[in-house]
């Protein structure tokens, strides 16, 4: 995983932004909302998924419409060596939507989508299951105020 900031100048920030307003949009109106020939532009694009600044393109999702009416954020105890081990296997489980490797009183935090409170209540207990993990400290989601997709600094 690449970590450092690559060579991003602010007529790339001003493409990314762009496209996380609309990334169906054509080349060609891109180019001409930043100033750029299409040509230029697509060779900037091209060079900012080759270094993985531009990880994929996708669509943003309401998942309270799709059922998922159980959102739980997970804070799990990890003992032993195999940490990202652990972390690994948890984030392959179904109803994992994301997983991260923290500092402070746990090891990891979890947000488990789920569209009942069985499937989270099974969700949680396969996570306490794993080897390795000592503990879980379960939160439940009442409102999404904001999400990771709205985050829009370049």
């Amino acid at each position: 995983m690449k970590t450092r900031q690559m060579g991003v100048d602010n007529t790339d920030r001003r493409i990314l932004v762009e496209l996380r307003k609309d990334c169906r949009r054509s080349y060609r109106s891109l180019a001409k909302a930043i100033g750029l020939s299409p040509a230029a532009l697509i060779e900037r694009i091209k060079r900012l998924e080759k270094d993985d600044v531009i990880v994929g393109y996708g669509v943003r999702l309401d998942y309270l419409k799709l059922g998922f009416e159980f959102m739980a954020v997970v804070r799990i105890n990890i003992s032993g060596r195999d940490l990202m081990a652990v972390e690994k296997r948890i984030a392959k489980m179904p109803h994992v939507a994301a997983i991260w490797d923290t500092t402070g009183e746990y090891d990891a935090i979890a947000v488990v989508m789920c569209k009942s409170r069985n499937e989270l209540s099974a969700t949680v207990k396969k996570m306490l299951a794993l080897p390795g993990v000592e503990g879980t400290n379960t939160n439940m989601v009442l409102n999404t105020v904001s999400r990771l997709t709205d985050f829009e600094e370049v």
